[in-house]
């Protein structure tokens, strides 16, 4: 029925035959996602709810934002890219989130949490303002309904005067279990619970529920009385569902079927279990130590640090802001924070990592996961701003291990750091080099991994694992022809190893990071070299200023020119 369902015409099939949609969709989705990876549970769970709405709305005329994008397939494939769903999260393939450039019936580009009612609010207006005849829907999860910007946003909607439909998808999870006050209030919501329906009442909704979202039947009433309701106000539709719904093993492990590789991917040691690992052995040692995570703890390996130290651990929930601004405080207190976090989601405490950390000078330790790129998710998760991002901040150390092993030393240098520190890092790791300072890390000390004759013209200066490995491929082929060139572990970032950069007697000089050209390590080892004075070209290996679609870590690094033909050939028109 998929392939050649036309979306219009859902709203012609009987109950029985929208029943046999949904499991046919949700079929699809779970094959799919095996095949190609992707956010299984909270699509299973998704599938009732946007039948429904697909039944008594009019898309794309109506415009609906679904808040991350985490429960997006089910739409996906209503509106006509069921022919190409295979391609899911693939390069040139049906992204994994909602795309405006990839079909008109995608209102609003997402990936994080919080975005969508405050969307849906800017959209709604618009169309009041241009007189216009279309609702708007913001679909949003329990956990991303924890994010602040969703309450900034609640507080708009009477003084904006517009009308919106918020569906609320309760099922008690994000990607670790919700937690926080909003999640008391609504695991207890519903009718006989008059004040908290008053409660979100004051924001000018009119809320119907507490519906089971996985009952067909049951969402086609809700969603016309929704509908109903929505020509005179705003409505919160509040509904629950059972995330991983029709899969035993989804169902009972929502957390671990959250986000799933493909079938067959190779497992490799991932640098968050080694940071679980160390900050547990680490803790048995220091008190000070805790740790602080935004609703991702399994995903970040702190896991096992919630179990053996809970008085020490905490999660905030989607609210990274608040986050950070926790680890500053209990910072000026003694206490010695780990706020461990995916790239792509520091930006979003971006300020507070300026005033509230960096500006009072506090040890926090930001561990970053999924550094540089990140692959299938596309273009809202590549964690390739930080270097940049980062690097501008009075009072900050940025540090990018070479490999897991120095991750550890350096974590254990963090303990007795007394400032800001950055640690970056991407997901899987290995042991790669030998290791050249057995005493640990030194503040701003570069290491050889390889030291060529001292007549080498080429110095290759390269932070962090990938980098390293291209530069080390490289070395490799060149050496087969009969030529060398220096290979230099900048593992920090911020500040340079000013001392070992001037002392490189170098005629051409390559940076190479994970991370985009502008603002980056290159940059700052540019403008070393021009205060300086030294002699020498210096040629940055770094992401072109666009934004990283979808695809494999290798093939993007080839795709924008990371990777070791290009730096090769490079090279090799100088030795």
């Amino acid at each position: 029925m998929l392939q050649s369902l036309d979306g219009s015409k859902v709203k012609t099939l009987s109950v029985n035959e929208l029943n046999d949609l949904c499991e046919e969709l949700r079929e699809t989705i779970y094959e799919t996602v095996m095949q190609c990876g992707g956010h299984l549970a909270s699509n299973l769970g998704a599938v009732e709810s946007t039948v429904a709405l697909w039944y008594h709305f009019d898309f794309p005329k109506d415009k609906i934002v679904f808040d991350v994008g985490h429960q997006c397939y089910p739409y996906k494939l209503l509106s006509g890219r069921a022919d190409r769903f295979s391609t899911l999260r693939q390069s040139g393939g049906i992204s994994g989130f909602p795309k405006r450039k990839e079909s008109e019936y995608d209102a609003y580009d997402t990936g994080h949490a919080g975005t969508s009612v405050s969307a849906a609010l800017g959209i709604a207006k618009a169309r009041d303002l241009k007189e216009e005849d279309f609702q708007v829907i913001a679909y949003i999860g329990d956990g991303s309904f924890n994010n602040g910007l969703v309450y900034e946003a609640l507080n708009s909607i009477k003084i904006l005067n517009t009308r919106i439909l918020i569906v609320l998808n309760d099922n008690g999870m994000s990607i670790s279990p919700t937690v926080g006050g909003m999640h008391d209030i609504l695991s207890v919501l519903d009718k006989e619970k008059a004040d908290g329906v008053k409660l979100l009442e004051q924001f000018g909704l009119r809320y119907i529920g507490v519906k089971d979202g996985n009952n067909l039947s049951e969402m086609l009433d809700a969603v016309s009385e929704a509908k109903e309701q929505l020509s005179s106000q705003s409505v919160l539709l509040h509904i629950s569902t059972k995330k991983g719904k029709g899969y035993e093993f989804s169902e009972e492990h929502p957390t671990d079927t959250h986000g799933v590789p493909p079938v067959g991917s190779p497992k490799q040691q991932e640098y968050s279990h080694v940071l679980g690992e160390t900050l547990c052995r680490l803790a048995e040692k220091d008190k000070r130590i805790a740790v602080v995570s935004a609703a991702m703890k399994e995903s970040l390996g702190l896991e096992r640090f919630f179990q053996q130290f809970p008085e020490r651990a905490f999660d905030v929930g989607i609210c990274e802001e608040n986050a950070c601004v926790l680890c500053s405080s209990m910072a000026t207190q003694g206490i010695k924070p780990y706020y461990a976090i995916y790239s792509t989601f520091l930006q979003r405490a971006f300020d507070e990592l300026i005033h509230d950390v960096c500006a009072m000078d506090l040890p926090v330790v930001f561990c970053i996961d999924r550094a540089g790129i990140s692959g299938a998710d596309g273009e809202t998760h590549q964690g390739v701003f930080d270097l940049s991002y980062l690097s501008m901040i009075p009072n900050l150390t940025v540090l990018c291990p070479k490999d897991t092993e120095e991750f550890k030393k350096a974590l254990e240098f963090s303990v007795e750091f007394e400032h800001p520190l950055a640690i970056r890092y991407p997901r899987a790791g290995r042991i790669l080099f030998e290791s050249k300072d057995d005493n640990g890390l030194s503040l701003r000390k570069w290491e050889y991994l390889h030291k060529a004759d001292e007549n080498s013209s080429v110095a290759v200066l390269a932070t962090g694992e990938r980098c390293l490995t291209v530069a080390m491929e490289v070395l490799k082929n060149v050496r087969a022809k009969g030529k060398d060139f220096h290979v230099i572990n900048a593992r920090f970032v911020k500040p340079l190893d000013l001392n070992f950069l001037t002392s490189l007697n170098c005629k051409h000089i390559l940076t190479i990071e994970d991370n985009v050209q502008i603002g980056g390590f290159g940059s700052a080892v540019n403008t070393a070299v021009i205060h300086s004075k030294k002699s020498c070209t210096v040629r940055n290996f770094a992401y072109k200023d666009e934004f990283i679609v979808q695809g494999s870590v290798n093939e993007l690094q080839k795709k924008y020119g990371v990777d070791s033909a290009e730096i090769q050939a490079y090279i090799e028109g100088f030795i």
